[in-house]
């Protein structure tokens, strides 16, 4: 029923322009066919503008959600180290959520065995439903004085100012999620061991060696084990380790040259860590001196991520203010699959 009123109205909104366009043509000496075209031309392509009735009803909401889908879409391109991780958005139910079957463990292998027959060993799988992330911005008034006399498009750019946004938040909490919560044999947490620098230990490339070793004792596969360090640590090697700086460049991707054992990416929103606990801090802490940036490291098959739904909010204009109100809602997740195959790196503090 709503899509029904929302073309109805659509079509109202057409007849309309046809008349109010044509009679327009006609008085300046054009073809009327000339002004229907071109008015419902701009009603399609600015919405904003258009009087209340025309063109509009049930199409602008669908035209800036589109613009919004679209950029999402584009936009993890940039970040190279989020792109090896598998996407499982084909996988997302209504309900933005992810089932996932949790396997109970692998059969017990028998060796050399002489004895049957031979025992029965249950293998329970169960259900892990993982539900996304709710990401939302604050509405952002467009006055019609605005639409209307700006020499800019202010609601393009509103809507690429809540996009950012919401991207940089997203990005930076899932290098947060891969990064281990504390230090364990599955997930290393180690410290710097490098020279001193503004009290802190640089990262050496003996310690980019020992997180690999780490990696290597596990078993963990060569291909797909990513390096993702912060700007200091980038500094650091930059300083010390000539080969590195001699392989050192950003293509579009932000990848660095592979280089021990890892593919290496740098990014800034790195996660923070208490130093003496080599505990990660909670998702949106502000640092004290106690904490250190980490690098974060990971085997990408054993992470994933997914984008649900994205819809734009922007509301008929409201008559005592005259004015529209835009905001978005956004749904994505980036975690480990299992609680393994994850390092980090943090600079050791000197007193």
């Amino acid at each position: 029923m709503k899509y029904l009123l929302s073309i109805a109205l659509m079509l109202g909104g057409m007849v309309m322009n046809c008349m109010a366009g044509g009679f327009v043509a006609e008085c300046v000496g054009m073809d009327p066919w000339v002004g229907c075209v071109a008015l419902n031309g701009v009603a399609l392509v600015s919405p904003l503008i258009m009087p209340e009735g025309v063109l509009r009803a049930g199409l602008y909401q669908e035209l800036w959600t589109g613009e919004t889908i679209k950029a999402f879409r584009n936009s993890l391109e940039s970040v190279g180290w989020l792109n090896r991780i598998r996407s499982f958005d084909s996988q997302v139910a209504n309900n933005n959520t992810i089932h996932f079957v949790d396997l109970g463990g692998d059969p017990e292998v028998l060796i050399n065995n002489n004895t049957y027959p031979i025992d029965i060993e249950n293998l329970t799988d169960a259900d892990k439903a993982i539900v996304l992330d709710k990401y939302q911005t604050k509405a952002t008034p467009i006055t019609d004085d605005e639409a209307r006399g700006l020499s800019y498009d202010k609601m393009a750019t509103v809507i690429e100012r809540h996009r950012l946004v919401v991207d940089e938040q997203k990005v930076a909490k899932a290098l947060h999620a891969l990064a281990p919560s504390a230090h364990a044999a599955k997930h290393p947490v180690l410290k710097t061991t490098g020279e001193t620098v503004d009290g802190r230990k640089r990262l050496s490339v003996q310690d980019i060696i020992s997180l690999k070793t780490a990696f290597d004792k596990q078993k963990i596969p060569l291909q797909g084990r990513i390096l993702v360090l912060n700007p200091d640590h980038v500094a650091d090697l930059l300083a010390q380790d000539t080969t590195f700086a001699q392989r050192y460049n950003n293509h579009t991707t932000g990848a660095i040259s592979n280089q021990y054992g890892f593919e290496i990416y740098e990014y800034v929103d790195c996660p923070l860590y208490t130093v003496s606990t080599k505990s990660k801090v909670a998702w949106g802490t502000t640092a004290t001196s106690e904490m250190q940036m980490a690098s974060v490291a990971y085997y990408a098959p054993r992470m994933m991520k997914a984008t649900g739904e994205t819809k734009a909010y922007i509301g008929e204009p409201e008559p005592t203010y005259q004015r529209w109100l835009y905001n978005l809602r956004h749904y994505f997740i980036c975690l480990p699959l299992k609680n393994e195959a994850m390092g980090a790196l943090i600079s050791d503090l000197v007193a």
